[in-house]
């Protein structure tokens, strides 16, 4: 009885802690403008399914599950950045509270609440959680599988049906996002450290070959699409830096110090303390979490092809969170037994949570300002066009800068802003082509333009290649209107 009580506790702290997580993170969800990764999940979504299909046999194919499920939300609910984010800070709170419940169960039930206030507050966390991407789905669903799988392995579970409804559950996994096969590394770790026997052993390995087989089609689509990522060879991310800091912090240097400090002292105390040793199963269990699937990537990185980058492993933060935690803990613990104050045990770890919290402030209000996602303006300057440009007016992009920042992205992501405007360059809008982008003509093969009394030019910077072509064409710079990373012309013709 007193176990059930136990669990039961743990349950409704689960609920609460991870509905208050969800609320915390949807905090200013709809400010920053979108940028290019979530660009790419709108436009997408915003696809016919036929043309959608199309497009993921070509590329994105790793995202697809999450595409469709967004095509079908935002079709209810419409594009504004807050409700197509809410999946995602709602995807948080079920991450929080499974974070509650497999602290819980592994240690206790402080340890499992501290470990899921922690997620809630860590960057990688609240920035997940206003992303329209699947990094949050990603986050819930690691850290559901390995509580089911505690469960089971507790259990003896032996019945291959309940086996096989965990395998289809990884499979599904998988086709939301194919890093978390790296899951496979915990599971190994959860199976060993609590002694399943040779049948559960079994059992587990059935059930991995089985979602192997059910993910063998988006395993293999998403090997032969694994180009799309060649540009992660231009980007310096498997570094020191991005590693200890950017996968978990976002780049707060000080939050990172103090995270990594109470990651030490939770291996420290559970290695060396007595009374932390029945955290030590945890323990090991969220430090292989934590780093055997960034070594995975970071060796298949040096030694094979780009793969690493640290939005890919946010999954593994739950697992950060709970070493945190148990950090937190421990230090209550030291203090407690050097100063002989039991009340230590519990004071210092709510003092330490506040600390953090105080630590997090800066970096969650900078993530919800208006240029919160690396200084992405397209809505900003989607509302000056809006504004300033007339019907019959022609808009021309700059084209010379990566995908993720061209500035055509703006139409895409708010086409009102742009009706009646002439987009000379495009050749095959969207929903007509399977590329992720539209087919655009170079505008030096565009003779519509100089059909045009007056131009809007939306280029990065201050000069880009389309303005020194409207040059030669007559057109002169009527006025420029900077927005953020964006700047707006208008030229004209006389």
């Amino acid at each position: 009885m007193r176990s059930v009580a136990r669990a039961r506790g743990t349950g409704h702290a689960a609920l609460f802690t991870g509905f208050a997580a969800g609320a915390l993170v949807f905090v200013g969800a709809g400010i920053p403008s979108y940028w290019g990764d979530e660009a790419a999940s709108v436009v997408s979504a915003g696809r016919p399914l036929p043309s959608l299909f199309a497009m993921l046999g070509q590329v994105d194919a790793v995202h697809g599950l999450y595409y469709l499920f967004l095509h079908g939300w935002t079709g209810l609910v419409g594009t504004s950045e807050a409700l197509v984010r809410l999946p995602s800070s709602i995807a948080i709170g079920f991450a929080v509270a499974g974070t509650v419940m497999l602290g819980g169960r592994l240690d206790s039930r402080s340890t499992g609440i501290l470990a899921g206030a922690v997620l809630a507050l860590l960057p990688v966390a609240t920035r997940m959680g206003i992303e329209a991407r699947s990094y949050a789905f990603t986050m819930a669903a690691a850290v559901w599988l390995i509580v089911w799988l505690v469960v089971l392995v507790r259990r003896r579970e032996t019945r291959w049906l309940v086996w096989a409804a965990y395998a289809v559950a990884f499979a599904a996994a998988l086709y939301l996002y194919v890093y978390l096969a790296l899951l496979l590394f915990v599971q190994a770790a959860v199976v060993m450290l609590l002694r399943g026997t040779r049948a559960t052993l079994h059992r587990w390995l059935g059930a991995s070959v089985m979602a192997a087989v059910l993910a063998a089609p988006i395993l293999v689509v998403g090997t032969m699409q694994s180009n799309q990522i060649s540009f992660l060879a231009r980007r310096d991310y498997a570094s020191a830096e991005s590693v200890l800091v950017r996968q978990w912090f976002a780049g707060a240097e000080w939050f990172a110090a103090a995270g990594w400090l109470l990651v030490f002292a939770a291996v420290a105390t559970v290695a060396f303390v007595p009374s932390m040793r029945h955290s030590r199963r945890l323990v090991v269990i969220a430090a292989v979490w934590t780093a055997a699937p960034t070594m995975a990537l970071l060796v298949v990185d040096a030694l094979v092809a780009p793969t690493y980058n640290p939005r890919y492993l946010a999954f593994c933060a739950p697992a950060f969170a709970l070493l945190v935690a148990v950090g937190l803990r421990a230090l209550g613990v030291v203090v407690a037994e050097s100063s002989r104050h039991a009340g230590a045990r519990r004071l210092v770890p709510l003092v330490g949570l506040v600390i953090i919290a105080a630590i997090a402030v800066p970096g969650y209000l900078a993530q919800r300002g208006p240029f919160g996602k690396g200084g992405a303006d397209f809505r900003q300057a989607a509302d000056v066009i809006g504004v300033n440009a007339s019907v019959g007016d022609a808009i021309v992009f700059d084209d010379s800068v990566r995908p993720s920042r061209k500035p055509r992205l703006a139409m895409n992501l708010y086409p009102d802003r742009f009706d009646g405007l002439d987009d000379v360059a495009l050749r095959r809008p969207l929903a007509a082509t399977t590329r992720l982008w539209d087919s655009v003509a170079p505008l030096d093969e565009v003779d519509d333009v100089r059909e045009h009394s007056r131009v809007w030019a939306m280029v990065v910077g201050r000069e880009a290649p389309e303005l020194d072509l409207l040059r030669s064409l007559g057109f002169t710079v009527e006025r420029a209107i900077p927005v953020h990373r964006l700047v707006i012309y208008e030229l004209v013709r006389r």
